[in-house]
């Protein structure tokens, strides 16, 4: 571009941010108090917006004009709604499990009076300090926020925000030095995709730049499909902009003028989010014809996928776009170089997109300064399952399991014991106890026969069989296969079936070299990532707990206590409290009775193998036992 085009973009942009700036610090400068909820999807589901109403109701009964303003997800989903209060002469105060009379009393106590109602704040006092700030969480050490660093601190419907935080600024920047440059930034800060799969994000580029054929695109792969991930779900949510910036970003560096953002229909507020911020950077000319009055045009286009997980793998995610079904095709040629319609096409994930402004904003060097050796940046972890703080963390690559699950999530609630972790997705692999000091990084999950995936991270304890689990995770990738592949079409079913066998009392010892080898068989023999990773639930539960297969098999035992077909309910008569009726109450199927002796009695014809009788039990009586093998009767 020329110079007085680029002053141009210069002094356009600036007037954009003075203007969001302005309104920014008259926010804060107000001398009034701003009260903030989180009302991304997990606060919804925690009742954040019963909590909105009430915190804009009491503030209505008094006859105040106070801003209040509806932010993303702080990752600290286990304490939902949050709700954080900035007023001056006090540091942001963040308000944990807030329910609409909690509200209510926050208003009246602390926003209009001067009791800032320590007893609901999250996080644990420490001595000589009156208010906790996030930075004080023992978890604030372990965590280094990039791309979550707006996630709870702005409204994501509104891009002047965005803007007032640096956003933006990326995009200027990058239209004032060659797309060369840009490619070779991306390559020295070692940013690799986000997706799953850890490809070099420089080279892809550079492939695509590079390639021949006109029109290109760009597509955002946000459907997100997962078992119990949500990462890109909450960036979406909670930060739209900083994925359209980095875009845009590529568009521009790759030639490319379309773009199109891929997001499964069951993320409705992500969808409403990502429209209404692809509305607003039109109206600024961030986005769309001639930018910023430059010579480049790019726009972007949000498609909203049917749910199928396989869609998540590039090539059929291309194909679903096209209005085909989603079915990989062969690669080579990739899609950087023949991707949606015959055409040049670069494709990354969200997070790997929204890493992309920070790389041009501070420099590829501070980029590569957090991490370890192998992998670069942080990586963003959904932790779900068997700990305590569940939620999202973002961590430096390099941190160890351990120190994610015990020092960011907590530990296990209950006083039970870890178990395993999986980790990457149904596809991921189970890690043992022995594994907990294993640092994160693309290179060594994969040595341990796990892989990155995209995030996810299932904490699993002593409840939990790693026999059904391997089985659970099987069924899922099973039933998702899109059956293009015979080895994956009908290897799965077959490991499906024996899995169900070993679970049910039925298996038989040679069944488990026959998983193995299937297994094998189904990654060499399929074609694209979902049949290549199907079986590492399986492989890994192999490796590492080997012995609980031989106990279903062997022993008709579950250890775990947790195949329903290996288990039984009884009641000890010894201890069992005839004046308490409690297991007979919650029994749906009506298989507990009451001898003459007022004893309780499980029909087992009739048990379902529920559990609710072992819940029900006062713990004074603990009166109810679960045995495996169900053969074993107490006397």
């Amino acid at each position: 571009m020329k110079v007085a085009e680029l002053s141009a973009i210069t002094s356009a942009f600036q007037e954009i941010k003075n203007r969001a700036e302005l309104r920014w610090q008259t926010l804060y400068d107000s001398g009034k108090p701003v009260i903030m909820v989180g009302t991304a999807t997990c606060g919804r589901a925690a009742g954040a917006l019963e909590v909105l109403k009430a915190i804009r109701d009491e503030l209505k009964r008094q006859n105040l004009d106070f801003p209040v303003i509806e932010v993303g997800c702080l990752g600290h989903c286990y304490a939902e709604p949050l709700v954080i209060i900035s007023k001056p002469e006090y540091p942001p105060i963040c308000y944990g499990r807030v329910n609409p009379v909690i509200a209510e009393r926050l208003v009246k106590e602390f926003v209009i009076g001067d009791n800032p109602c320590l007893e609901f704040v999250l996080g644990a006092l420490e001595e000589n300090d009156l208010v906790p700030s996030f930075s004080d969480f023992p978890r604030a050490k372990y965590e280094k926020k990039v791309i979550l660093k707006n996630c709870g601190q702005i409204d994501p419907k509104e891009i002047d925000h965005y803007i007032a935080k640096g956003g933006y600024s990326s995009l200027v920047k990058a239209l004032h030095i060659p797309p060369e440059q840009i490619i070779e930034e991306l390559k020295r800060s070692g940013l690799r995709g986000r997706g799953g799969a850890g490809f070099p994000t420089g080279r892809k580029w550079e492939v695509c730049c590079r390639a021949v054929g006109e029109p290109k695109y760009v597509i955002c792969n946000g459907d997100e499909g997962d078992p119990g991930a949500f990462m890109d779900r909450v960036v979406l949510e909670s930060d739209p902009h900083s994925i359209i910036e980095g875009m845009i970003i590529a568009g521009y560096t790759v030639g490319a003028r379309y773009g199109y953002i891929y997001v499964r229909a069951e993320y409705p507020l992500a969808v409403e989010h990502v429209q209404i911020a692809l509305r607003q950077a039109r109206r600024l000319n961030l986005l769309g014809k001639n930018i910023l009055g430059s010579d480049f045009s790019f726009d972007i286009r949000l498609f909203q996928g049917s749910g199928a997980f396989v869609c998540g793998e590039e090539t059929a995610l291309i194909a679903s776009l096209e209005g085909k079904p989603g079915i990989p095709y062969y690669r080579p040629p990739y899609p950087a170089v023949k991707g949606l319609y015959g055409k040049p096409t670069l494709f990354n994930n969200v997070k790997t997109f929204a890493y992309v402004r920070h790389i041009i904003n501070d420099g590829a060097e501070c980029f590569a300064s957090i991490g370890d050796e192998r992998s670069k940046g942080t990586a963003v972890f959904a932790l779900a399952g068997k700990v305590v703080n569940t939620g999202l963390a973002e961590v430096p690559m390099g941190t160890t399991l351990r120190q994610v699950i015990f020092d960011v999530g907590s530990g296990i609630p209950g006083g039970k014991h870890f178990k395993a972790v999986q980790i990457g997705g149904p596809s991921g692999g189970c890690l043992p106890e022995s594994a907990l000091d294993l640092p994160i990084d693309f290179d060594s999950l994969s040595d341990a026969g796990a892989m990155m995936g995209s995030g996810g991270m299932v904490v699993l304890d002593e409840d939990d069989c790693m026999v059904e689990i391997a089985r659970y995770f099987l069924e899922f990738t099973q039933s998702e296969s899109c059956g293009k592949c015979t080895f994956c079409r009908l290897g799965t079913k077959q490991m499906l079936e024996i899995l169900n066998d070993i679970t049910q009392g039925r298996g038989r010892i040679d069944d488990i070299d026959m998983l193995s080898q299937l297994a094998e068989d189904v990654i060499a023999g399929s074609l694209c990532g979902l049949g290549k990773t199907a079986p590492n639930p399986v492989l890994t539960t192999l490796r590492y707990f080997r012995d609980e297969y031989e106990a279903h098999i062997k022993e008709g035992r579950c250890p775990a206590l947790m195949c329903r077909d290996l288990i039984a309910y009884y009641i000890i008569p010894e201890k069992c409290e005839r004046s308490c009726d409690a297991c007979v109450g919650t029994c749906t199927v009506e298989a507990i009775t009451t001898n003459k002796k007022r004893i309780k009695v499980i029909d087992q014809e009739k048990c379902v193998k529920c559990g609710t009788c072992l819940d029900a039990c006062p713990p004074q009586y603990n009166a109810v036992i679960k045995l495996s093998p169900p053969s074993e009767v107490p006397s």
